[in-house]
């Protein structure tokens, strides 16, 4: 008798105690409606990544140590900078929601557009955070699916500020060509003390941030002792909806801020903040 064709086995769904636990031996200590959200988001992502391959065959451990881990330690790197009250944020090349979406679900501040190019994962993006502020989670979320040097329209629509406090960047484009769009996008430096009254751009990569001298073929300069380059293998492939003709060393004059270490899936992983030098 012929046997009916065999279903793909059903993506796991961690419960909320897996994930506390997870977080827990990362370092973190969730609040049930935390880990709550994140087992939601971790549950859809790995349903949606079947068809759309957003973090390829991973499983849900495997994704939260090398991807979602980042998010909690960036909401703490967040928490030591000097940001407004309820700053506005855009997350440029959102793709599938890493880092903003566990981000968000610790680190509530203000408003928060996920700025992605690509259709599939924008409706992905708007699915997920549907589900998620269905349930009291992700305040201030919104998704603008379009290329980044046309979000200022969407934010004029949304009735919020013309210009951002924060630019979230992960393996959205080269640094030295992300500069000159930050510095389009984000609110400029008005104040002799660096860090007060302007904006900030904050990139997560795997190496640490620019040097002296790498900065300043970028027209920009640091504020502070660091050392180290940036890997100029960051994955370009993403359409980051920037002209390759732009001139990086235009208008993208910036300090870098500070930088952090941090421990993710057995390397050594980094965060630097980088802010508009004064004209």
């Amino acid at each position: 008798m012929p046997q009916p064709p065999k279903q793909p086995p059903k993506p796991y769904a961690p419960a909320p105690g897996e994930i506390a636990s997870e977080a827990r031996r990362a370092g973190f200590d969730l609040t049930k409606p935390q880990a709550e959200q994140l087992s939601r988001y971790l549950t859809l992502l790995l349903k949606w990544s079947r068809v759309m391959n957003l973090v390829g065959r991973a499983t849900w451990p495997e994704v939260f140590r090398d991807l979602t881990a980042d998010s909690l330690h960036l909401a703490r790197f967040l928490a030591g900078l000097s940001l407004p009250d309820r700053p506005l944020t855009l997350d440029l090349g959102a793709g599938a929601g890493l880092p903003g979406i566990p981000l968000r679900v610790l680190w509530e501040a203000g408003d928060y557009l996920l700025v992605e190019l690509r259709e599939k994962r924008a409706v992905f993006l708007r699915q997920v955070v549907g589900e998620l502020q269905q349930t009291g989670g992700l305040p201030g979320v919104r998704v603008f699916h379009g290329r980044a040097e046309a979000v200022a329209p969407e934010l004029e629509r949304l009735r919020l500020r013309p210009r951002a406090d924060l630019i979230v960047s992960r393996a959205f484009m080269p640094w030295p060509k992300l500069l000159p769009l930050a510095a389009q996008l984000l609110v400029p430096t008005t104040s002799q003390d660096a860090g007060q009254g302007c904006g900030r751009l904050v990139v997560l990569s795997n190496e640490p941030p620019p040097s002296a001298a790498e900065l300043a073929k970028c027209g920009g300069e640091t504020g502070v002792e660091t050392g180290g380059g940036m890997d100029a293998g960051m994955d370009a492939g993403m359409d980051a909806g920037m002209d390759a003709g732009m001139d990086a060393a235009t208008g993208a004059g910036f300090v870098l801020e500070a930088s952090q270490a941090y421990p993710a899936s057995g390397k050594t992983r980094y965060f630097w903040s980088l802010i508009p030098a004064m004209a």
